[in-house]
């Protein structure tokens, strides 16, 4: 065990803005040594070779990740990794040598501009904890709290990659070994020197930082598309097919980029060449297909956890409109990351690559998912509306293959405005998914699942919402699902309040939704509604949102406020049908969305 040099410091409140000199005092000081590169820093071996574990000792008791591992995931030394927006590198060091820094106040070199700093940890001996500071070249500097959940008892549900296996010099482990990504936020637009690590957390744990870098903005993106991974499944399996993916824009631009997220795999994907154009019916396209390329190549491979753009290609995306994205997954894939209610029908092909196929004769049979492809930026715009929510949100209850869900209604309203009355023509992205909750997890973050209703809004809160591209303002509609289940509303509020607490940290404006009613669902009892009632209460209530919509009151019957008005029901009582959605949308005070 390394010997702990001992001190105390205040805890601080998340800094994001102009910091004032004396607020930094309480965070660790930079040390005298002009600031290095994390790799210089590395004073921990955490990878091992399984014929060898001796050679490293991550967390002080002999165990290791495992080399072999972590290439199978795809995390090979000196590899590429995009998480959350976040691009970072695996070390690139051999297996037994140093290859992360055990946070004690070192000063480290990082350049750039962004809204976040993105963190590769891990904790040993527990979750580790401590504050830090970034300096900005300006001289200014702002403290940031850092949490590394641990490696072997920190939650799935939030962490980047899983690997099967723990070393240890007394033999392998069938013990699953995380690590995560995490990210503080900074001050748009001010560009970072350098940042200080906090303090060694004391008490036997361990803060361990692999990788470290500043995620820039998407500047001169907005995001027209996206949908949310809501968890990972069985699927074909495909072995030399194409999928050709139906998506729906909210707005246009002059240029295109796809994403796709390899999110809660365990394995890489590969995509042999992707594609992109405007449908025309079916799976045929109007006019040929236009190839993507990733970093000047192809195709690319995803390493597991992580996520992949593809370069900006000049195509004229009309908004509105339906456009077809297809892939060609050459090896075996037996599972993915989908979303699982698309409302969508979408195509795969028979043997071969038909990616730049106009015709849809290749296209054999169709999906009702959306695998791998998780957002649709264009160019120029003015920014994204993130729509956080569950199965109202992701559209069950409207009709399929007509894009009738409430944000497609919204995005129709923001693009008849005129961005001169004072609101802009947002991008719409909905990330909603069906059966989520905020508070709890129904898919557990790990391994092949038929549940597919996504970890809570506050595991996925950095990837759906913070992360996406140019956000401005998240709209929150979750809760239902909570007290149908079982939660309270204070259980309820403790997770929107810290949503409004963390969006506000991030620059980010919070909107919430009041949560509909559901009488005459089996579980939406009189029980459940005075919960709904309380959550409703406490969201018109409390200030601690930048506005609320009032959901409840635009669906809710007059006669018997606990039931959705009869027009308005899809017929399940929980659900709002194509003319409820579209209330929903003009419910809406577009300036309530503008920061």
């Amino acid at each position: 065990m390394r010997r702990r040099i001992w001190g105390t410091a205040a805890v601080l409140a998340l800094l994001t803005g102009l910091a004032p000199v004396a607020a930094a005092e309480a965070a660790p000081r930079p040390s005298a040594a002009e600031p290095l590169p994390l790799e210089r820093l590395f004073d921990n071996r955490a990878v091992s070779d399984d014929a060898r574990p001796a050679d490293a000792d991550f967390d002080g008791s002999g165990g290791s990740l495992s080399a072999r591992d972590l290439a199978a995931a795809g995390w090979t030394p000196g590899r590429a990794l995009g998480v959350d927006g976040a691009r970072l590198a695996w070390p690139d060091r051999a297996a037994g040598e140093p290859d992360n820094v055990r946070a004690d106040g070192q000063a480290v070199r990082v350049r750039g501009r962004g809204d976040a700093l993105a963190f590769l940890v891990a904790g040993t001996g527990g979750e580790a904890t401590g504050t830090g500071s970034v300096r900005y070249r300006d001289g200014s500097r702002a403290a940031f709290r850092l949490t590394a959940p641990d490696w072997r008892g920190g939650p799935l549900a939030t962490k980047s990659v899983a690997l099967p296996h723990i070393n240890t010099p007394g033999g392998q482990l069938a013990e699953k070994a995380k690590l995560y990504v995490v990210t503080v936020p900074l001050a748009r637009g001010r560009e970072v020197a350098s940042v200080v690590l906090p303090p060694d957390p004391g008490a036997g744990a361990d803060l361990h930082v692999f990788a470290l870098s500043v995620r820039g903005e998407a500047k001169g993106w907005t995001g027209s598309w996206s949908a949310s991974t809501a968890g990972y499944t069985a699927v074909g399996p495909w072995e030399d097919r194409t999928v050709r993916l139906v998506v729906h824009t909210r707005t246009g631009g002059p240029r295109v980029r796809i994403r796709l997220d390899n999110t809660f795999a365990g394995t890489p994907v590969r995509i042999g060449s992707a594609t992109v154009a405007v449908q025309e019916a079916g799976a045929g396209a109007r006019g040929a297909p236009v190839a993507l390329r990733f970093g000047g190549a192809s195709g690319t491979e995803i390493p597991a956890g992580a996520q992949a753009f593809s370069d900006p290609l000049r195509f004229a995306v009309p908004p509105d409109a339906n456009l077809l994205v297809s892939f060609h997954l050459p090896g075996k894939v037996a599972s993915t990351p989908v979303h699982s209610a698309a409302l969508q029908t979408s195509y795969v092909s028979g043997p071969g690559d038909h990616a730049a196929d106009g015709s849809g004769a290749a296209y054999t049979s169709t999906l009702k998912t959306w695998p791998l492809l998780t957002g649709v930026d264009v160019g120029g715009g003015a920014g994204s509306v993130v729509l956080l929510g569950d199965s109202i949100t992701d559209g069950v209850g409207s009709t399929p293959d007509t894009n009738r869900r409430w944000p497609d209604e919204l995005a129709r309203r923001l693009l008849a405005q005129d961005p001169d009355d004072g609101v802009p023509r947002y991008g719409v992205l909905n990330q909603g998914i069906s059966a989520n909750r905020v508070v709890a997890d129904r898919y557990p973050g790990d391994g092949v699942s038929t549940d597919t209703g996504g970890v809570s809004a506050l595991h996925r809160l950095d990837r759906d919402v913070f992360a996406q591209t140019s956000v401005r303002t998240v709209v929150v509609f979750e809760g239902v699902n909570d007290v149908r289940w079982g939660a309270s509303a204070e259980e309820v509020v403790a997770g929107l309040r810290e949503i409004a607490l963390r969006g506000r940290e991030r620059g980010v404006r919070v909107v919430a939704a009041t949560v509909v009613p559901c009488e005459g669902e089996a579980r939406c009892t009189s029980a459940v509604d005075a919960e709904r009632v309380k959550v409703n209460s406490y969201l018109r209530g409390s200030g601690d949102f930048d506005a609320v919509l009032d959901f409840d009151a635009a669906l809710r019957d007059p006669e018997r406020p606990a039931r959705l008005l009869p027009a308005y029901d899809s017929g399940d009582h929980l659900h709002p049908g194509d003319a409820g959605l579209a209330a929903l949308a003009r419910s809406v005070e577009l300036g309530e969305l503008v920061g």
